[in-house]
């Protein structure tokens, strides 16, 4: 049986402009590590029979992810949208930071996002994630129904807020 897999969705073009800004400087900064990595990699290479080299190993490894990584950003900073309009009012839209209370009164923050920002530390979510697409378009105190997989919840929108 073959390993193929369909391709996967193509993920939403938009980001913020700090976290174009954010890309971009990881891209630099992967170019600048690069160079470490080849010089050390020359001098593990340089030290005879490659293939117990523990050094040469790691560094080729390591090499060759910064390469992906370089690849991925190579062709995703160009396709990328930055959205610079922020909206105003209680509609949320990109960019936004929406607080929803769910049917327990928990409270919760999300900050709606690209797919190429987001991050769970920081309650950012990707505009294609079910959250904010459900989301997307409500206001204060609409309720939303939210459904992943089997898993069905209900929260209400408490406010909506945009960074400037």
């Amino acid at each position: 049986m073959g390993r193929w897999r369909p391709p996967a969705a193509k993920s939403s073009p938009y980001i913020t402009p700090a976290g174009f800004e954010a890309l971009q400087e990881e891209l630099d900064g992967i170019w600048v590590r690069r160079r470490e990595v080849v010089k050390a990699l020359a001098a593990a290479a340089a030290e005879g029979d490659r293939s117990e080299n523990a050094e040469y190993i790691y560094r080729k490894k390591e090499l060759g992810g910064l390469d992906r990584r370089i690849r991925y950003l190579q062709k995703r900073l160009p396709e990328l949208t930055v959205v610079r309009e922020t909206h105003s009012g209680d509609k949320v839209f990109f960019g936004a930071t929406v607080e929803v209370s769910d049917d327990d009164g928990q409270m919760r923050s999300y900050r709606i996002v690209g797919p190429d920002e987001t991050d769970t530390k920081t309650a950012a979510i990707s505009i294609d994630s079910p959250m904010a697409k459900a989301l997307l378009g409500k206001q204060v105190d609409d309720e939303v129904t939210v459904t992943v997989g089997d898993t069905t919840t209900t929260v209400v929108v408490e406010s909506v807020r945009y960074e400037s």
